[in-house]
């Protein structure tokens, strides 16, 4: 049934993250080193989903039609240019699909919801971030639309935040200790901060290369009381204590050697403390420690597995799984951290 904010997967039941049965998975680093990553598998959109009585036969075999491009079915929903999500707080997993023009919702039980509708008639444009909020809301940046709009746990329009204040919004992250929600202004080279009720409560940054400033800021990331911001045009991940307009820590050496950065976008990090910085402009997931010493790569151009085609944004749930939005591959491709040193060391 079709909500009015929502179009419904048809009979769905199960969530599937995990690769198909009986194939081993990949692992990182690769032997004979100790694994602290392996890919869990990808979701898709409605394929990652069993109908009742089907055994999970059926979800594999519309897996087969997507890897393949053979089509043996109806029209099925999909990704088409994913960007960025969240987990955490969220009791499912919400992606941003700007090339869709809407936000996808992947339940754990009871199937894929896709929110197209920002409010009222007015479509989603350019969906470019999300968070979740308090009561199972998600908190959505249309770049297009230059405003941040807060649906709730069916998608139904609960608010617009800053309309017509912004530049450009696209990052999100929230503070959930304070219920403060953070917009990452790429127009105007700002974050923005907002109270729980949508209210501007204060900004920092300018267009610069100094500590502090900015050049086309992207994605956002909170925990533990720092700010992580892809400050995307200086190359670099500049992280905030809550409530300081100086740095940290800054992340990133512009270059041309895996670990140095060009294009960061999605930033994040995991119950250990390391931070995962999204290289796009060489196709990597990349890991540093919690001092921004380089640890690990992942990825390289491709479309087969640990591999990714102008990746974007980048999350991990309260279970250390870390996705990534693979955006031109159409899909989000599944991590789960294993534990230990990120760099192998046991």
């Amino acid at each position: 049934m079709l909500a009015a904010t929502a179009c419904a997967a048809p009979a769905p039941s199960v969530l599937r993250l995990d690769a198909e049965p009986g194939r081993a998975m990949r692992t990182w680093p690769h032997a004979p080193e100790v694994p602290r990553y392996r890919q869990e598998g990808v979701l898709i959109g409605e394929l990652n989903y069993d109908a009742p009585g089907s055994g999970g036969k059926s979800g594999w075999r519309t897996a087969l039609e997507w890897v393949t491009g053979l089509g043996f079915g109806e029209a099925r929903e999909e990704l088409l240019r994913p960007s960025a999500g969240a987990a955490e707080g969220c009791g499912r997993i919400v992606v941003a699909d700007p090339g869709r023009g809407g936000v996808f919702s992947f339940r754990p039980e009871g199937g894929l919801d896709v929110y197209e509708y920002a409010f009222g008639t007015k479509r989603f444009a350019s969906p470019t971030g999300v968070a979740c909020g308090a009561g199972r809301s998600v908190f959505v940046a249309d770049s297009a639309l230059g405003a941040v709009i807060e649906l709730d746990g069916e998608g139904r329009t609960v608010r617009r935040i800053g309309e017509g204040q912004f530049g450009r919004p696209t990052g999100l992250a929230l503070d959930r200790e304070r219920g403060e929600l953070y917009v990452a202004d790429t127009g105007a080279h700002e974050i923005r901060v907002f109270d729980a009720a949508g209210q501007p409560l204060r900004r920092f940054g300018r267009r610069g290369e100094a500590e502090g400033e900015f050049n086309y800021p992207t994605h956002l990331w909170f925990r533990g009381g720092d700010l992580y911001v892809a400050d995307t045009m200086n190359g670099r991940i500049q992280v905030f204590a809550r409530g300081q307009p100086r740095p940290r820590l800054v992340l990133g050496s512009r270059g041309l050697y895996v670990g140095q950065l060009v294009r960061p976008k999605g930033v994040a990090t995991d119950s250990a403390g390391n931070i995962y910085v999204i290289e796009s402009y060489h196709d990597h997931l990349l890991v540093y420690d919690r001092e921004g010493r380089f640890l690990l790569p992942i990825g390289g151009l491709g479309r087969g597995e640990g591999q990714f085609y102008l990746p974007s944004g980048l999350w991990i749930d309260e279970r250390d799984r870390v996705y990534v939005a693979d955006m031109f591959n159409g899909r989000v491709v599944v991590f789960q951290f294993l534990g230990g040193d990120a760099d192998g060391e046991p």
